[in-house]
């Protein structure tokens, strides 16, 4: 038996570790790609490569590396053989899943998932051709190494909140919970079936023609990983959740690679990546569109490399909110990079509420394509839900916010460029270096605004930006509360 595993740890392991050999780490490429153009696939047809059945790297503390760089294999890369390495799968068919889409198949993945669990790179699999319906469930480790749960199928909880089992959680559906070294890939579907869960009235949410529609109750996420670290989320098409698409809390070392994430532009709050709590994490190749934002960063994030993201419809990529009922948030070395932004409500957001503590700092935003997106570039210290948040005098502090080749088309609605930052606290060192943004219909240029914001004009910015003031403010001083 030892021997036998012996081999299917070399069978599975081998096309990964060709794949990565001779990687960079995350700041040797973070200095050379800024030299160079980066092709990015931005059609909103773009479907995810298949991705193989192998187990993910172990990864240093830096942000995980962008796997399609690198050198190229200078041959072909094997692919795993099920027949050879059969006693390493765990086919969730053996295990009496149905897939007929009505069958409830919970029993069977708990079972492929505890048999796999105990082996080292086990594979949970889930072929495709079949429609597989479960209930809300929590894939427990810790598990031996090398996990990987490789979805080829199509994977649905119950279709709304009457079909939901009362005794299930109705705020998550798989939760994946105290795991090390995993892998959730795939060529197929995870279909979130959110439609009666965004019809509730209980929440209402913006419809077309500036009506109000209801929206989500307690509405499940569809996938968590929680306090759980070396992930990789690859290959996947996940869509129309009820709510958040996917979430990490608590995690250490994620790699997110060539996803499709979709929903109805009109769905309430179904983010497509939301994170916090969360450090070193890699998003790339991946297409989102949505009802929410694209991405969104929490408190307690740092060292999330974002690139070759391409976002829309949604409500942008964004940090927060953050300071929400006088927490204290800290978010850090944050970049995004070669993304391209469409159809958007927002583009480029970073959202604080009043009385909060703690910072924002270190975050890039380079080389951003926009298309007809409302609120291109937006600093928002006074964000709230309602009309009644009173004023505070304490805030979130936020400095070293970078824009650099940031460049495309702006809804005329509203100005493309708005940094309002906290009344006592100001915003300081944001520099601005080849904005442009120009009107995506008719010819207005509305005049930026900001409100105690200090910076650069690196280059001159289009619109100009005449109300970002120079230097620093005189009032701003050593603050405990700003510290993370």
């Amino acid at each position: 038996m030892e021997i036998l595993h012996t081999l299917c740890f070399l069978l599975i392991t081998t096309p990964l570790l060709l794949l990565l050999e001779n990687v960079s780490n995350v700041e040797a490429r973070h200095h050379h790609q800024f030299g160079k153009k980066q092709k990015i696939k931005n059609s909103p047809n773009y479907a995810p490569a298949p991705a193989p059945v192998s187990p993910p790297p172990h990864y240093p503390p830096s942000i995980p590396s962008d796997p399609s760089y690198g050198p190229t294999p200078t041959q072909p890369q094997p692919q795993p053989d099920y027949n050879s390495t059969r006693n390493c799968i765990f086919d969730v068919t053996d295990f009496g899943a149905v897939g007929d889409g009505a069958t409830d198949d919970t029993a069977a993945f708990r079972s492929a998932w505890k048999a796999a669990c105990q082996v080292e790179n086990g594979v949970v699999f889930v072929p495709s051709d079949l429609v597989f319906m479960i209930t809300s469930t929590i894939f427990s480790g810790p598990c031996q190494p090398g996990l990987v749960l490789q979805v080829d199928g199509v994977l649905m909880p119950p279709d709304g909140p009457d079909c939901w089992p009362e005794s299930d959680s109705n705020k998550q559906w798989l939760v994946f919970y105290r795991l090390d070294d995993m892998t959730l890939t795939g060529t197929g579907t995870i279909e979130g079936n959110g439609q009666k869960w965004w019809d509730l009235p209980c929440k209402p949410h913006r419809g077309p023609n500036g009506s109000t529609l209801p929206g989500p109750c307690n509405s499940p996420a569809l996938i968590r990983f929680f306090m759980s670290s070396n992930l990789v989320v690859s290959g996947l098409r996940i869509q129309n959740s009820p709510q958040f698409h996917m979430k990490f809390d608590g995690c250490q070392g994620v790699l997110i690679d060539k996803l499709s994430i979709s929903s109805p532009k009109l769905s309430p709050n179904t983010d497509g990546i939301h994170i916090e709590n969360t450090k070193s994490v890699g998003i790339y190749n991946s297409v989102i569109g949505n009802g929410d934002d694209c991405i969104s960063i929490g408190t307690g994030c740092s060292d999330v490399d974002i690139e070759a993201v391409t976002c829309g419809p949604s409500h942008g990529i964004s940090i927060g909110s953050l300071g929400v009922q006088h927490s204290h948030a800290c978010v850090s070395n944050i970049t995004v990079r070669n993304a391209f932004i469409r159809d958007s409500d927002n583009g480029l957001r970073i959202k604080t509420w009043q009385g909060g503590t703690g910072s924002v700092t270190g975050i890039s935003f380079e080389n951003i394509q926009m298309e007809n997106v409302r609120n291109c570039v937006i600093i928002d210290q006074y964000y709230c839900l309602t009309k009644a948040c009173r004023n505070e005098t304490s805030a979130v502090y936020l400095s070293d916010v970078t824009y650099r080749n940031v460049k495309g088309t702006y809804d005329v609605r509203s100005p493309p460029i708005h940094f309002a930052c906290s009344d006592t606290v100001a915003c300081t060192n944001i520099t601005m270096s080849e904005v442009e943004l120009l009107p995506y219909e008719g010819v207005l240029v509305d005049d930026p605004f900001c409100w105690n914001a200090y910076g650069v004009q690196e280059t001159l910015t289009i619109p100009p930006i005449d109300c970002l003031q120079d230097g620093m403010p005189l009032s701003l001083a050593e603050n405990s509360s700003y510290a993370c």
